[in-house]
């Protein structure tokens, strides 16, 4: 990412923003690159080592996330797991393992040689509880009270609409089921060329303050948010890696 200097004057993110489809079609240029040629950039945000397993190795190749939800969303055997923004499918397979042959992990990503890597990642691999489905995070294609957790890693940022994003996750989770996101998220007011498309694509020009992140995750109705993890980014100067979960209420009186 490149450094961003700050300025002390707050204004609403999105006020000279480019339209949405300049957005998504740079960023799916972007990571769709990503895809072919397999040059993901170092996260300086992530703690995620590299992995032993092969399948995952050869994910991580072109993975791009800022956090670990896996490991935050306490998975279990037999659940039903979407990563939104699933890209190579590193998060997915490594939730694969915990939901067992008696579960399903469903990635969705919006590049479509994200998802044709990552298809071919399972089939060489033999993955038969992993699918990756083609669709953008703003309208998700999976059944609604579907999914026991819902993760994403370092993409959120990248939606325009991510209040849409949260209201989709809200509504293909079963009451009581989780989110748990990593996102990029703003530490102060960043002075940024709203027409650069590539800052966009770095995640510095779409992530939101931390306190209106949440915001949006509360208006959605979601309950039991917590911020469980913080990393400052040594990319971008005012960018922050945080990690938040919530729950989806078990009923309409929670």
């Amino acid at each position: 990412m490149n450094e961003m200097r700050l300025t002390n004057r707050r204004s609403k993110p999105f006020r000279t923003a480019p339209d949405e489809s300049s957005v998504r079609k740079a960023v799916r240029d972007h990571y769709g690159q990503l895809a072919q040629t397999g040059r993901a950039r170092q996260s300086c945000c992530d703690p995620t080592p590299v992995p032993s397993d092969p399948a995952a190795l050869e994910a991580s190749q072109v993975y791009a996330g800022c956090g670990s939800p896996v490991e935050t969303a306490a998975i279990r055997e037999g659940e039903v797991v979407v990563d939104l923004g699933s890209g190579g499918g590193l998060d997915a397979f490594k939730a694969s393992k915990l939901v067992g042959q008696s579960g399903l992990v469903i990635g969705v990503d919006a590049t479509p040689e994200m998802v044709w890597r990552a298809r071919e990642t399972a089939r060489k691999h033999g993955f038969s509880n992993v699918e990756f489905r083609l669709g953008e995070i703003e309208h998700i294609p999976v059944d609604s009270n579907s999914a026991d957790v819902v993760i994403s890693n370092c993409v959120i940022n990248l939606a325009p609409d991510k209040g849409l994003v949260f209201r989709e996750a809200y509504r293909i989770l079963k009451p009581g089921g989780r989110l748990v996101v990593s996102d990029t998220v703003a530490e102060c007011t960043l002075k940024v060329d709203s027409k650069d498309l590539n800052a966009w694509t770095e995640c510095v020009a779409g992530a939101l303050p931390e306190d209106e992140y949440i915001d949006l995750i509360k208006k959605t109705g979601f309950v039991d948010i917590e911020v469980r993890g913080k990393t400052q980014s040594c990319c971008s100067q005012g960018i922050a890696s945080i990690t938040v979960t919530a729950t989806a209420p078990k009923n309409a009186e929670d």
